[in-house]
């Protein structure tokens, strides 16, 4: 009798493992690869259009796979010669990678210090 609840619960526990994982945060590495190979191949074709390189795109893309990046970087340089078409210059910059913090661009010291002279001399004319 114990046999049959046990063999059922056992199952069942093992079916929940990836339910489990998934809650916490933890991925195969070769899911996660497969699921992000088809954006790389676009991010690399992305960048052979744009004129990048292939080393330009491997840091500014590096949460994706390289191998990824680099097929689709290849497929689209096939393209563009046979079609002989340009290159197009990107009009924004390359987007920053996750986890990457932004830094505030301070104004320069001397555009501070032209501004306290200049509220001086209007203080000093009155």
């Amino acid at each position: 009798m114990n046999k049959p609840i046990f063999l059922i619960l056992f199952a069942l526990s093992l079916s929940a493992c990836d339910q489990i994982g998934q809650k916490l945060g933890l991925e195969d590495p070769a899911r996660k690869e497969a699921r992000m190979e088809p954006e790389a191949k676009a991010v690399g074709s992305a960048c052979r259009q744009s004129g990048r390189a292939i080393e330009d795109c491997y840091s500014i893309y590096g949460w994706l796979p390289k191998a990824g990046i680099y097929a689709g970087w290849r497929e689209m340089d096939e393209y563009m010669r046979e079609n002989k078409l340009e290159t197009i210059v990107p009009q924004l910059p390359p987007p920053e990678a996750p986890g990457s913090k932004k830094k505030k661009v301070a104004q320069a010291p001397a555009a501070e210090t032209e501004a306290k002279a200049d509220t001086e001399k209007k203080v000093e004319k009155h």
